[in-house]
């Protein structure tokens, strides 16, 4: 798509939007014989209408002329300027105090959203539909049953090893630990931010805390590796313990770092949003601050904290950086936190990087471990919305 073209769409566009503007005003206040008359609808809607019927208009065409990149780049942007003209020049037409502008402009701004909504979908559809093909293909060349019970994982080894079960358990893990981190810190924080921070305090903390979350994961897998590793392998050889130089413990740990703004963020506006005629009903029978908050505001705010919770889930379970650079690539059968592990995505990034052929089994298995985790988050996300549905309670 030229830029260009692009350019002249909005340029018309905006144009449009002006001239149809400034007529309405115009009919609006001179009517016929001199006598003022009103509008059906607002002179916003209908430069609205015309700049987004050109716009419309002229985004097909630049599209539908890309493929005819022979011709000469001046007469694509000529053939894409006469169709936004011949767009405006009929808008300007349909002009009058009685269009009802507004109701046309809302039912192309409908048809947006809706076209918008049927693209996600589309989308997803097509992801998936992408990552089945290739899995199916993969259970051509190695056995279901082999893949889901298998204990090794060696894709490259000789004989190959596709089973499974090494990166469930790691990556139960690695989330078990970062969950366990995160979620009294992002709980425990947000109950302090929300119930008994005063306003300025709640004002310097809430963006410190949420600056975590735009610290990039490589960064927390240099801290990982070079900080946090070292210190627990030391630590435990102190103990007399043996300790990998990559272990599930130390990206647990800093994988739960990452995600306290999350759990503590949502949590925070989930327990604001309590109706405060809750709080003031326990304390009318004689409850003090403490028991309020544990037997009226948490269990109200219990299926959102639910939710922020299994979204946190999501988020560690989809890591990868973390986990390479302070877990390693091992696919190790262990619930060992001081031992080497791998997860679902770190094999996928590790199988899927530079030239591959993909009639390969060790390739195609990718596809089917991103088909087994796209299950994985979606009964995550089952679990998150029954539990929702089932402790959800309506306020006034």
């Amino acid at each position: 798509m030229n830029p260009w073209n692009l350019l002249i769409v909005v340029v018309l566009a905006l144009l449009t939007y002006g001239l149809a503007r400034t007529k309405a005003m115009g009919l609006r206040n001179v009517g016929q014989a001199g006598v003022l008359q009103s509008l059906h609808s607002l002179p916003t809607y209908h430069g609205l209408l015309a700049a987004s019927l050109v716009f419309l208009a002229g985004f097909a065409a630049t599209i539908l002329v890309s493929p005819l990149s022979a011709l000469p780049a001046w007469l694509i942007s000529a053939a894409v300027a006469a169709v936004c003209l011949a767009l405006g020049y009929y808008s300007l037409s349909r002009v009058a105090p009685n269009f009802r502008a507004r109701n046309a402009f809302e039912k192309i701004f409908m048809g947006v959203l809706i076209a918008c909504s049927i693209v996600a979908i589309l989308t997803t559809v097509g992801i998936f539909a992408s990552v089945a093909f290739e899995t199916f293909a993969f259970f051509r060349e190695v056995s279901v049953i082999d893949f889901f019970t298998g204990l090794k994982w060696a894709p490259t080894g000789e004989p190959p090893a596709f089973g499974f079960i090494p990166l469930v358990v790691g990556t139960l893990l690695i989330t078990t630990i970062a969950i366990a981190v995160a979620t009294p810190l992002g709980l425990f924080s947000a109950i302090y931010m929300a119930e008994y921070s005063n306003p300025s305090m709640r004002r310097i903390l809430k963006p410190l805390l949420e600056l975590l979350a735009g610290v990039p994961t490589v960064v927390l897998g240099f801290f990982a590796a070079l900080t946090v590793a070292p210190l627990i392998r030391n630590t435990g050889e102190s103990f007399g313990l043996v300790v990998a130089s990559e272990s599930a413990l130390a990206a647990g740990l800093v994988m739960g770092m990452m995600i306290v703004p999350l759990i503590s963020s949502l949590s925070d506006d989930i327990i604001n949003a309590v109706p405060q005629s809750l709080r003031d009903g326990s304390y009318a029978m004689g409850a003090t601050k403490s028991e309020t908050i544990k037997k009226v505001v948490l269990p109200a705010a219990l299926p959102g904290i639910v939710s922020a919770i299994m979204l946190a889930v999501s988020r560690a379970v989809g890591e990868t950086m973390i986990v390479v650079m302070a877990a390693g690539l091992a696919a190790n059968l262990s619930i060992n936190p001081l031992a080497a592990v791998t997860t679902f995505t770190v094999q996928i990034a590790t199988l899927l990087v530079g030239d591959q052929e993909f009639d390969s089994a060790k390739t195609l298995s990718a596809f089917a471990l991103g088909f087994v985790l796209f299950f994985f988050t979606l009964a995550l996300n089952f679990v998150a919305l029954r539990v929702v549905q089932k402790y959800k309670e309506q306020y006034d």
